[in-house]
């Protein structure tokens, strides 16, 4: 194979007369009627977090704070979906529950002792989501009474892969709320009324 030589690029130096860092483009304002790709995770630009069944939970955690997400895809060598891992399932009464369920030492719990299964979670198809608004995903979560939500759409060889994702943390930031935590029902709540004042 040939090597390529690449010749330096021209370089100079900062203006005497100022120079200016540019300013990223802000976000256009989310409201209820805003396209619902506007609040979705794009997992065909973003890389998906993901993380093994057999993985200690403590692993998981550490996993979610490095990568700054709230959510673990858990899945086989294959990256086949086998369930999903969250900072509530982590954190919250699901470790503890596992913990005497199971007879374990905390630091001995697996993911695949409290994560979500696959067969439990909610899809919504792509097709369906671009012709959608913000209310109809804020309305979905919360008749599915998740946190998260789906995108599903099929390759070329008919296969169902997961190409998106809606979660209920990502819209109230890009509303500018406070993470939402606690009561399911009232971070809907809280979210609906950010969206009908926006």
């Amino acid at each position: 194979m040939t090597r390529t030589t690449y010749p330096a690029l021209a370089t100079g130096s900062v203006s005497a007369a100022g120079c200016f860092v540019s300013a990223s483009l802000t976000p256009p304002p989310i409201r209820i009627d805003s396209p619902a790709l506007q609040v979705m995770t794009d997992l065909t630009r973003i890389p998906a977090a993901c993380i093994g069944a057999n993985a200690l939970v403590s692993e998981a955690n550490q996993s979610m704070i490095y990568r700054g997400v709230r959510m673990l895809f858990v899945v086989d060598e294959e990256k086949q979906l086998q369930g999903i891992l969250t900072a509530s399932d982590v954190l919250g009464e699901r470790a503890l529950q596992a913990v005497q369920n199971h007879g374990i030492a905390r630091g001995d719990l697996r993911v695949a002792h409290i994560m979500t299964p696959a067969s439990r979670l909610d899809t919504i198809e792509l097709a369906m989501v671009t012709r959608a608004e913000v209310g109809h995903v804020v309305a979905t979560l919360k008749a599915c009474g998740r946190q998260h939500a789906f995108v599903v759409d099929r390759d070329a060889h008919g296969r169902q892969f997961v190409c998106g994702v809606f979660s209920a943390t990502q819209i109230a930031r890009q509303l500018g709320m406070p993470l939402p935590t606690g009561e399911t029902a009232r971070t809907f709540a809280e979210i609906e009324a950010a969206l009908t004042a926006v």
